[in-house]
């Protein structure tokens, strides 16, 4: 099976559905699928749910998705680097589902395990539990999270080779490797496109057995979320 689109619009053309549950890789603006973002927004599809670590910054990630208000609901655990953001929510034009960070990234792996549903402390006693199950256990309170499954996953690697393995490299590692088993279908870009055998099978990190699509971005661009210098010293 061919896994290797001439871009990315021909990787989603037949992908795409209002009101899907898209999952999107990366951590702040490191690894996000940046050029599968464009494509989404400008197919035109519209009421998705996208679960994220975060939500983007204005005019890059998913703020792009939110400035074209393509995006009904996030499912992240951190946004506050996106005003566009918090201008949707508190206008009541967004819904928005918080969670822990660990807790979310244990809801997408347990979806791409095949976990439905698993117990942890994190939140007990707090908003985060609101209407949700809660049990004992050896005398401590746990709520219930349950597994996600996205109809799409969108992720991000430095290295792929065209059966679909794929290598991240260092903080774009967070979240991409586990959507990539946690989608219906997995779509990859990738830096470095290399043919079969060229990765060392150590350094595999994602099996080419989740991703069905690739695309080349060897131009990606790497943003910067937050710049901090310092004067230099005189000389």
């Amino acid at each position: 099976m061919k896994k290797v689109f001439p871009d990315a619009r021909a990787a989603l053309a037949d992908l795409l559905k209002d009101g899907m549950l898209i999952m999107a890789g990366g951590f702040g603006l490191c690894g996000i699928p940046e050029t599968l973002i464009f494509a989404i927004r400008d197919s035109g599809v519209k009421n998705l749910t996208f679960v994220s670590n975060n939500a983007g910054v204005d005019g890059a990630g998913l703020g792009i998705l939110l400035e074209s208000r393509q995006i009904k609901k996030m499912i992240s655990s951190y946004v506050g680097e996106n005003k566009t953001f918090a201008q949707q929510y508190l206008a009541g034009e967004l819904e928005i589902e918080f969670n822990p960070q660990g807790t979310l990234a244990e809801r997408i792996r347990a979806g791409g395990a095949g976990i439905p549903a698993f117990y942890t402390k994190t939140g007990v006693g707090t908003l985060v539990a609101k209407d949700k199950e809660e049990r004992e256990f050896n005398g401590e309170r746990y709520i219930m999270e349950r597994g996600l499954v996205a109809d799409l996953a969108i992720v991000h690697a430095w290295k792929g080779d065209t059966e679909g393995n794929l290598v991240y490299r260092k903080t774009a590692r967070n979240f991409n490797p586990t959507m990539a088993t946690a989608g219906k279908v997995t779509v990859a870009e990738v830096e470095n496109l290399v043919q079969p055998g060229e990765i060392n099978p150590d350094h595999i990190i994602t099996p080419g057995v989740f991703v069905k699509r690739i695309i080349h971005v060897p131009d990606a661009k790497k943003h910067i979320e937050q710049r901090t210098v310092r004067k230099r010293a005189s000389a």
